[in-house]
C-alpha cells in the first residue's frame, strides 16, 4: 500500500520540479513511510512521485516510480494485485520473455501493460489500486482506479495542468491551485454526510470514479474517460441471470468463492491480521482465514462501556471459539476526543460518518501488531444487510395501504416525543427487538411521507431534510435520480443495493477505512469486494438474501458451518459510538466552540439560527440531532484546519 502523486503541465517547472514532487509526496508520508521516489521530465512537463509501504517484495526491486522493461512506461501504483502471480504465468505462456527483477505486483502490472495495453490489463487484474502511468511513446498520462473504489484518486484540472494524488492534501501542496469550496459538493455533504464521486469539496477537483480510467495527452490536455468495469452493469447482469441451483449448492459455491478471495488476500511478506466486530461479515472473513491458516491469526476489536454500542464482548466469544490471537481495547470519550482532533487531517474534506472514530482506533490498535488487516466491509451492500433493506421488505407494501393524511398524523406523534422517551417506553414494554429503539423509530418516521421507494430510500439516507441549513442555494447534483432510468424493472431493494454499491460504499465506507488505515500506515483489504464474489452475490435471488426477518441468508449459512448460530443471531448494531450522549457531556465544550452562532454566521456557509435551535434541543434531550450536528461539527472543524 502506498501513496501516489503527479502532474502534467504546460508550464516548465525545471528546477522546482523535484522540490514540488517531494513536497507533494511528503504530505502523504503516512501512506508510505518505508521509502520515497520521484521522476520528472521537465522538457515535457510531467512528474511522478511515490511513497511506499512495503508489503510484497520488500527489496529495492519494488521501488517506484518504476520503469517498464522496454522503458516505454513509467508507473506510480498504490494497492495490491492479488492475482499477479497468475498474470506472470499467463505472460510466460504467451512467450513475452519478461526479464523479472523482483516479485512485486507493480512490476507485473507494467509487464502486462507492455504486452496487452492498459485497458486489457485493467480488465485482467484482481485487486485494489489507484495508479498513474506515463506513456513515453504516445506522450499520454493515464490515471486508473479499481473496480469498487477501495483506493482513492483525486485530480485537479486548471490552466492546462492536471495534478493528481491519493489525497487532497498532496494536490494542495502543488503551487498555484485555486482550492475554493464547491457549494454543490457542500450540499451533497450536508445531505449525506459525505461527498459522492466524481465531486470533491473543491472546485475543479474531482474523485476518479471506481472502475474508470482517464487519459490526458500532453498535446492538447483534453481528458478522455472510459469505464472498464461497471458495478451497475454487473449488478443488472446478475439480476437478469440468476443462480438456479439448490440452496445447498448456493451455499457451497458462495463458500468456495469467498474462500478463494480470502486466501488470495492473505498474500503478504509482512505480518497480517483482521478486524473482528463479532458481526456476520467480519466473523465470516476471520473464520475462513483461520480455516486456511496453520497458526492463530491476529484479530482486533474496539469496545465501549455503553452496552448498546459495545460489540467487543461478542467479538471475544467468536475469537475464543475460532481460536484466533485476539486483542481488544476499550475506549471512552477522552480517547475519542484525541482522535477527533486528527479527523480533518485524515480526511482532507468534510466527512461525517462518526464510525470513523472507532475505525481509526481499531486500525491504530492493529498497526501495533500487523501491517495488513482484512475486514468484512462490502457484505452489507452485496447480501442485503442494512436495516433499510429489511425495513422496505417488511413494511413498504403495508405502508402504501395507509392514506397519506394518516401517515402525517403518525409522523407527528412519533416526533412529538424524544428518542429517549421512546426508549423508556420500549424498555417498559420489554420491546428489545431493536437496540436504541427510539433513535431508529425517529429515523424510520422519515419514511412515512414517502410516495415511492425512491422517496423511501432518499428519506432513509438523508441527514438534513431541510435545505435551509445552507445559506447558498445549490442544485442537487446527487447521482441517485440520474440512475433511476437505468434501474427500471429491478426490485425496490435491489435498486437500493445498487445505489449503495455505487455511492455509499466507495464514498463513505471505503473512504473511511482507507483514511483510517493509511493514517497509521496500515493496509486494509476487503475479500467481499473480490470481482468474483461481487458477480456471484448479484446472481443470488433476493430469497437467498432476505428470508423472513433475517438478512444475508446465504452468507449466514456459510458462517454457520464455522460458528454456532447462537453466537451470531442478534440485532444488527453497526460500528457506531455514543456520540449523542457525548455531545451533551464530555464533548460539550468542544461543541460549543464549533457551534457558536456568531462564528457560523461569519463563515457564511450554514444557517446559524437553525443550527443554534437544534443544538439547544439536543442539549435539553428534547430531540436527538447528533447525526446532523456531527455533520456541522466536522465541516466547521475542517474549515478551521484549512483556513
Amino acid at each position: 500500500m502506498c501513496g501516489i502523486v503527479g502532474y502534467i503541465s504546460s508550464s516548465v517547472l525545471t528546477e522546482r520540479a523535484a522540490v514540488i514532487l517531494n513536497k507533494m509526496a511528503s504530505s502523504i508520508e503516512h501512506r508510505g513511510p518505508d521509502s520515497a521516489g520521484i521522476w520528472h521530465n521537465d522538457e515535457i512537463g510531467i512528474g511522478l512521485g511515490h511513497r511506499r509501504l512495503s508489503i510484497i517484495d520488500l527489496s529495492d526491486a519494488g521501488h517506484q516510480p518504476m520503469h517498464s522493461d522496454n522503458s516505454r512506461y513509467i508507473i506510480v501504483f498504490n494497492g495490491e494485485i492479488y492475482n499477479h502471480l497468475n498474470l506472470r504465468d499467463k505472460l510466460s505462456k504467451e512467450g513475452n520473455g519478461q526479464r523479472w527483477k523482483g516479485h512485486s505486483d507493480t512490476e507485473t502490472i507494467l509487464a502486462c501493460i507492455q504486452a496487452w495495453g492498459i485497458k486489457e490489463t485493467l480488465i485482467a487484474v484482481t485487486g485494489m489500486f489507484a495508479l498513474g502511468i506515463w506513456d513515453n511513446k504516445e506522450q499520454i498520462l493515464t490515471l486508473a482506479r479499481d473496480r469498487v473504489g477501495e483506493k482513492p484518486l483525486y485530480y485537479s484540472v486548471e490552466n492546462k495542468s492536471i495534478v493528481f494524488a491519493s489525497e487532497l492534501k498532496a494536490i494542495k501542496a502543488y503551487p498555484g491551485r485555486n482550492m475554493t469550496i464547491n457549494q454543490s459538493a457542500l450540499r451533497l455533504y450536508m445531505k449525506h454526510g459525505y461527498i459522492t464521486s466524481p465531486h470533491s469539496i473543491y472546485n475543479n477537483t474531482y474523485k476518479l470514479q471506481p472502475g474508470t480510467y482517464i487519459t490526458v495527452s500532453i498535446s492538447n490536455f483534453e481528458i478522455s474517460k472510459e469505464v472498464y468495469w461497471s458495478g451497475l452493469d454487473t449488478a443488472k447482469h446478475g439480476i437478469h441471470n440468476p443462480f438456479t441451483g439448490s440452496k445447498e449448492s448456493c451455499v457451497d459455491q458462495l463458500e468456495q468463492t469467498l474462500t478463494k478471495a480470502v486466501v488470495s488476500q492473505m498474500m503478504s511478506d509482512v505480518p497480517l491480521g483482521a478486524f473482528l466486530s463479532g458481526g456476520v461479515d467480519s466473523t465470516t472473513v476471520v473464520a475462513l482465514m483461520q480455516a486456511n491458516s496453520t497458526k492463530p491469526i491476529n484479530t482486533f476489536s474496539i469496545g465501549f462501556k455503553e452496552d448498546i454500542y459495545n460489540e467487543a464482548i461478542y467479538a471475544k466469544e467468536v475469537a475464543d471459539h475460532i481460536g484466533t490471537n485476539h486483542t481488544e481495547l476499550y475506549v471512552d470519550s477522552n480517547t475519542c476526543l484525541s482522535v477527533i482532533d486528527q479527523l480533518p487531517k485524515l480526511y482532507d474534506e468534510p466527512f461525517a460518518d462518526s464510525s470513523q472514530i472507532p475505525t481509526y482506533l481499531v486500525s491504530e490498535l492493529a498497526r501495533k501488531h500487523v501491517t495488513v488487516s482484512l475486514s468484512g466491509d462490502g457484505g452489507d451492500e452485496l447480501f442485503a444487510g442494512y436495516n433499510r433493506y429489511t425495513l422496505t421488505h417488511q413494511f413498504w407494501n403495508k405502508l402504501q395501504l395507509l392514506p397519506l393524511p394518516l401517515r402525517r398524523i403518525a409522523q407527528k406523534i412519533i416526533r412529538r416525543y424524544s428518542p429517549e422517551k421512546w426508549n423508556k417506553l420500549a424498555n417498559f414494554l420489554k420491546f428489545t427487538k431493536w437496540t436504541n429503539f427510539g433513535e431508529k423509530l425517529h429515523k424510520s418516521s422519515n419514511v412515512l411521507l414517502s410516495k415511492s421507494t425512491t422517496d423511501l430510500y432518499e428519506n432513509l439516507i438523508t441527514l438534513w431534510h431541510n435545505d435551509n441549513v445552507l445559506m447558498n442555494s445549490q442544485p442537487d447534483v446527487s447521482m441517485i435520480k440520474s440512475l433511476l432510468p437505468e434501474l427500471d424493472g429491478i426490485s425496490s431493494i435491489e435498486q437500493m443495493m445498487i445505489i449503495d454499491l455505487l455511492t455509499y460504499l466507495p464514498d463513505d465506507i471505503l473512504c473511511k477505512v482507507d483514511r483510517a488505515g493509511m493514517g497509521v500506515s496500515l493496509e486494509t483489504r476487503m475479500p467481499f469486494l473480490d470481482k468474483k464474489v461481487i458477480e456471484l452475490a448479484w446472481r443470488l435471488p433476493m430469497a437467498y438474501k432476505i428470508r423472513g426477518n433475517s438478512s444475508k441468508w446465504a452468507l449466514r449459512e456459510v458462517l454457520y458451518r464455522h460458528v454456532p448460530k447462537e453466537m451470531i443471531n442478534r440485532p444488527k448494531m453497526g460500528f457506531g459510538v455514543p456520540i449523542d450522549s457525548w455531545l451533551r457531556t464530555s464533548l460539550r465544550d468542544w461543541c460549543e466552540s464549533l457551534l457558536n452562532e456568531k462564528r457560523i454566521k461569519n463563515d457564511g456557509h450554514l444557517n446559524a439560527k437553525l443550527i443554534a435551535v437544534m443544538w439547544k434541543e439536543h442539549l435539553s434531550g428534547e430531540r436527538n440531532w447528533h447525526h446532523q450536528l456531527w455533520a456541522v461539527l466536522m465541516f466547521n472543524q475542517w474549515l478551521d484546519h484549512n483556513s
